[in-house]
């Protein structure tokens, strides 16, 4: 079978190996187990890898390098104009070899090749739409076109979507899915974790202002203020880094408050091993993995009502749903730090709902997709 990927995430080639964002590689390469070659069209990055970045295990694959593109100003709106030709005809291209075609959604490559997957009816297509499927979120033009075409079965034939939550009104192919982590071997008991001590909280994202970092940092020095012993560790990188050290520096945060850059897999697990909260205040999600994540150590969960998470959080019971009016936030965490029957009860329930979505389950799930 030859699988086509057709994905905006960029990817860097380094001793004939590509490696690309690891949440991303980690599950496509559970993809890529069952088929005979992969054909990736995506852009080629120059920057050197990091620690987050994991290469594709696959041993054949062809690469087709396309340029990224964007239209956040009119110089790159003309750049765009002159670039979408040749990168519609490398994915028409790839399409045409392809047994089995995999759309990454949103995007704008995502939205080229939802556009060009009309042309053909026949193939065997998945789209994986990473993004809040929510009709009544506010979210960008080029995001609503793609769900628009994904979900209208006389454009987008043969295909099925997976979407993260179950929605009202969704068309036939739309497919309510899940994306995970660790695997059954991994559900070792947790360690326990009270009150009694220092408080942890961890955040685990981009540093960038929609996942809205700030706001995390300035709930627990609010608790701090308030007399709980109280930290915070911030896990990524991104452009509000430098406003985020100067607001802890400003406001003598330094020994509550740490930012530790971008890290593998295992640390990110030890944080959260360590953690009482994982704290996630953004703007919009999918499946907000570092949440999943956190449940699954028994880290009870603080996070915004979006997308799918006030299902994941069982609407409040079994985590904290923000308000994202910082007054009420803290009050509802005040709360629970006060309370730690509360606290354990909703870690004990996260923790049970979390560890039944393993990778284990999730590449079943896509080995029926693949041979159907």
């Amino acid at each position: 079978m030859n699988f086509v990927i057709i994905t905006h995430v960029p990817h860097i080639l380094e001793q004939n190996q590509y490696f690309a964002y690891a949440p991303y590689v980690r599950e496509m390469n559970i993809w890529t187990k069952y088929v005979d070659k992969v054909i990736i069209v995506a852009p080629e990055s120059k920057s050197k890898k990091t620690p987050i970045d994991i290469r594709y295990e696959h041993k054949k694959i062809e690469f087709v390098d396309v340029a990224g593109f964007n239209v956040l100003d009119l110089k790159s709106v003309f750049n765009t104009v002159f670039k979408t030709p040749g990168i519609c005809w490398e994915i028409y291209l790839a399409m045409q070899k392809a047994d089995h075609i995999h759309l990454r959604c949103p995007g704008n490559m995502g939205l080229l090749a939802s556009l060009i997957q009309i042309l053909f009816p026949n193939k065997i297509k998945t789209a994986k739409y990473a993004g809040n499927w929510d009709s009544k979120s506010k979210q960008p033009l080029s995001y609503k076109l793609q769900k628009w075409i994904l979900s209208n079965t006389f454009l987008t034939r043969n295909m099925q979507v997976l979407v993260y939550g179950q929605w009202e009104e969704s068309s036939k192919n739309i497919k309510p899915f899940f994306t995970a982590t660790y695997y059954e071997v991994d559900r070792v008991p947790i360690v326990p974790k009270d009150l009694k001590h220092k408080i942890r909280f961890v955040f685990v994202g981009t540093l960038v202002s929609g996942k809205n970092p700030l706001y995390a940092i300035q709930m627990v020095e609010a608790l701090h203020k308030n007399g709980f012993d109280v930290a915070l560790a911030l896990y990524g990188e991104g452009t509000e880094r430098s406003k985020l050290e100067q607001y802890s520096n400003q406001n003598n945060l330094e020994n509550i408050i740490s930012l530790e850059g971008n890290q593998t897999q295992d640390t990110l697990k030890k944080a959260y091993e360590q953690s009482h909260f994982v704290i996630l205040p953004s703007d919009s999600e999918g499946w907000p993995k570092a949440v999943a994540e956190g449940m699954f150590w028994g880290c009870v969960p603080v996070a915004t009502k979006v997308s799918c998470v006030p299902f994941m959080l069982d609407y409040g019971n079994r985590g904290v749903l923000l308000e994202m009016d910082l007054d009420k936030d803290v009050n509802q965490l005040k709360a629970v730090l006060k309370n730690e029957i509360d606290y354990q009860i909703k870690s004990q329930k996260g923790s049970d709902w979390s560890r039944k979505y393993t990778l284990d389950v999730f590449e079943e799930e896509i080995k029926k997709l693949l041979t159907r």
